[in-house]
């Protein structure tokens, strides 16, 4: 039976994070601790494990219909790898409570901030890096349109990648919301785009941790298979709807979801 519940609610988490372009650990990983009673550690190895399944079943999805930026997903990646060794070096030096509050407050700030932008922003130029590395590209909405869309803030993308990298080895957490707020708000990048590349830079991120987690044990067949299940089938589920789905409702799944996760930190902060 609880294998069954386990199956049903990964579909959903599966479904909301290959949309969002987060993964569905922020889901699975409450639901598994607080009403499965799973340790933490079990529950964030089945974590890792599902944000590789979101990322597998709804990045080939996402390449078919010309939404992820491959250069932009791994120019990003360098910032989010180095943030992460950061991390890993300061670890020891900060107290959890304040990042669980600094992480909450941000969130809550950048859920108002997309709540008032409601729509895409679209920059007319590229930045200069931009130009050199060819980032710019087009996709096509849920009209039919072919949307073309340059690329702006590099710099300040990678200092958000960095940032997310930072925070993602410190809390335990993927990076996948700093992602898409990166590429949303500083890089101009479309939202259905942001979602589609985050998708696909989310698995690499998680391949690394999730090796260290099953060389320790902490990956149990009993909670992962049912987990990874569900992710997989509701990730293919989400890859499809995205191409069909208006940006402004898009944005407005992921605002609610920002809501959610920032009040958890800040609850947990406080604590």
């Amino acid at each position: 039976m609880y294998s069954l519940i386990m199956l049903l609610v990964s579909i959903v988490a599966g479904f909301l994070g290959s949309l969002l372009g987060f993964g569905g650990g922020i889901i699975v990983v409450p639901v598994l601790t607080l009403f499965f009673g799973v340790d933490i550690r079990f529950a964030v190895a089945a974590s890792l494990i599902s944000i590789i399944a979101t990322s597998s079943g709804a990045a080939a999805s996402f390449l078919k219909d010309h939404l992820t930026n491959l250069r932009v997903a791994v120019l990003l990646e360098l910032g989010t790898v180095l943030g992460a060794i950061s991390g890993f070096l300061i670890s020891t030096y900060i107290q959890a409570n304040w990042l669980y509050l600094l992480f909450g407050f941000f969130l809550f700030f950048s859920s108002i901030m997309m709540f008032k932008k409601k729509k895409d922003s679209t920059s007319l130029v590229n930045h200069p890096w931009s130009d050199k590395l060819g980032l710019e590209s087009k996709y096509q909405d849920h009209l039919g349109n072919v949307i073309h869309y340059k690329v702006a803030g590099v710099p300040w993308g990678l200092f958000s990648m960095y940032f997310a990298g930072v925070l993602s080895a410190l809390l335990g957490i993927g990076s996948g919301i700093f992602k898409v707020l990166a590429m949303d708000g500083f890089m101009k990048i479309p939202v259905k785009v942001s979602s589609a590349t985050s998708n696909f830079m989310i698995g690499v991120t998680a391949s690394a941790s999730a090796g260290a987690y099953l060389m320790r044990g902490d990956i149990r067949p009993e909670i992962a298979c049912p987990v990874s299940l569900g992710i997989i089938f509701g990730a293919f589920m989400g890859a499809k709807a995205l191409p069909k789905m208006p940006a402004d409702t898009i944005r407005k799944f992921f605002v609610e979801v920002l809501l959610i996760v920032s009040a958890q930190m800040i609850y947990k902060g406080f604590q």
